[in-house]
């Protein structure tokens, strides 16, 4: 190799180029390679965000769960796990944007394709409403200056969490607008700032102990009386550890912008994950072992935010909570950026109306601005649209989670199947499940199916909390996702697999014949 060679960006030492990957599945590069080892990880940590989601739904596990549910937390992630090594196998053969879309095409084909990554485009637009919605739980328990409608409560809460969530939406998407290095800089900041306060808010809560851990096993009697008993009960709080752990796969959408993803990938994938799993399960755990009062109505409407108020006083508690907001902003702009990426990727295959705008790549801001500003607009009606619905929490976040998770399938259950016809080979010299890639994978395909299930499920709890009791409420997750993936999948199969295919601006060119190649028909 020549020294041209090694100094020419995206190739490493070893002389394979980043760029192969993005060859084999027809594409040519054209977003600069800028994101280093901590920039990918900070992208998959982010987009999970122990603070965000452990300080949004702590009080919905209390309420449902009881202190014992805690123990959702290590369920979902050795669930989630599964997921993710198999994840990570996919990312170390092809890091590449909108990872879900291109996996679920090059293993399913271009109709499983398509459904996966709408699924997963969808999920992520309202996924970026419900992280918005989370300024709500914290910024005016830091000042009611931040109430701007009502007292917060009812009505009010949710009218003021759509004017919150509107504003920090509109700061994603002019982050995102103008480029990644911008993005990557305030993200992995935020990150190193979460990292440290969650770090911190352990230690200062296991100095304000005042119980013992038995406290974990502890169910307040939920769940008595009914068909399940406990169990009901603790599948119904599970929600709020399901709602933390997935997002990993974003270390792999920003592949096609990152140094040498292929290795750096699948590791940015496993830390994020088990970061999280530690450090939020201690913050959980120490919440409960500490808070003065376990039995305090406060626990199950206000959360983490009245535990840290509570426990280590207004002063310590307020710089926490900024901290937490903080944590939102840059889980915000994680799940923008990987939203962005995903119809990039599905645009630049001409799957998406106006593909080739979407598919534009600014000269100025190496970044698809189009995208940005469409998803950004999305969100913000979805919000809108659910402004006069005070369940707003708990019903947009559960939608958004049961998506990520039929996403998610369309990539394990065509890799299982791959795998048993004996047609997945992992990358030489890379991340590889080997032998336990079958039982790892059965269990991933598995887990996907029970948990959206468990999410989908009509209950009242979820669905219909408070108000008259409406059966189109109670199934409101099976009409509203039958509704997006039937819909979408028509638009799909008369209109728009007519026209798929990569777009000439951005086929790679074959060494053969110079001409623009063609990914259309995915080889597994």
């Amino acid at each position: 190799m020549t020294d041209s060679e090694s100094a020419r960006p995206g190739t490493r030492a070893d002389g394979s180029h980043d760029d192969d990957s993005l060859a084999e599945l027809g594409y040519k590069p054209e977003l600069k390679r800028t994101l280093g080892n901590f920039h990918t990880f900070a992208a998959g940590i982010s987009y999970i965000s122990i603070l965000t989601g452990t300080f949004q739904l702590f009080y919905f596990g209390i309420a449902h769960g009881g202190p014992a549910y805690w123990w959702s937390w290590p369920m979902v992630f050795v669930g989630q796990l599964m997921v993710a090594l198999c994840f990570c196998e996919l990312a170390a053969r092809y890091p590449v944007a909108g990872s879900i879309y291109n996996w679920a095409k090059k293993l399913g084909g271009p109709h499983i394709g398509w459904l996966g990554g709408w699924m997963m485009l969808t999920a992520t637009m309202v996924s970026l409403s419900a992280v918005a919605l989370a300024y709500q739980v914290t910024l005016p328990q830091i000042s009611s200056w931040f109430q701007f409608i009502g007292d917060g409560t009812g009505q009010s809460a949710a009218e003021n969490a759509v004017v919150l969530g509107t504003i920090l939406i509109a700061f994603t998407t002019l982050v995102n607008a103008f480029g990644v290095k911008l993005m990557a800089r305030i993200n992995s900041a935020g990150v190193a700032i979460e990292l440290i306060a969650a770090i911190v808010l352990i230690i200062l809560l296991a100095a304000h102990v005042t119980r013992g851990p038995g406290v974990v096993l502890n169910t307040f009697g939920l769940g008595s009386g009914t068909n399940l008993g406990y169990f009901g009960a603790f599948l119904t709080a599970s929600l709020a550890s399901a709602y933390v752990m997935y997002g990993f796969d974003t270390a792999s959408s920003l592949g096609e912008e990152s140094k040498d993803p292929g290795r750096n990938a699948p590791r940015a994938i496993l830390r994020a994950l088990i970061a999280s799993f530690l450090i939020g399960g201690l913050i959980l755990l120490f919440a409960l072992l500490s808070v003065p009062d376990l039995h305090s109505k406060e626990l199950s409407v206000d959360g983490l935010q009245f535990v840290v108020l509570s426990t280590l006083g207004s002063t310590i508690g307020q710089i926490v909570l900024w901290c937490v907001v903080i944590a939102i902003t840059v889980c915000e702009l994680a799940v923008h950026t990987a939203g962005i990426r995903l119809a990039f990727a599905m645009a630049r295959d001409n799957n998406l109306p106006a593909a080739s705008l979407l598919a534009k790549v600014s000269p100025r801001f190496q970044t698809p601005v189009l995208p940005a500003v469409i998803i950004g607009l999305v969100a913000i009606a979805i919000l809108l649209i659910n402004v006069n619905q005070p369940q707003i929490f708990s019903v947009i976040t559960s939608i958004a989670i049961i998506m990520i998770y039929l996403a998610y399938l369309a990539v394990t259950l065509p890799m299982l199947v791959q795998r048993l016809r004996g047609n997945w080979t992992p990358a030489k010299g890379k991340f590889s499940l080997g032998r336990f890639g079958i039982p790892v994978n059965v269990l991933a395909v598995l887990w996907g199916f029970g948990m959206s299930l468990n999410l989908a499920w009509p209950r009242a709890a979820v669905y219909n909390a408070t108000g008259p009791q409406h059966w189109y409420l109670r199934w409101g997750a099976f009409l509203f996702i039958g509704v997006v993936a039937i819909g979408g999948f028509t638009y799909y199969w008369f209109v728009q697999r007519k026209h798929t295919g990569v777009l000439a601006t951005h086929a790679a060119v074959t060494p053969d014949s110079g001409s623009p190649g063609d990914s259309s028909t995915p080889t597994p």
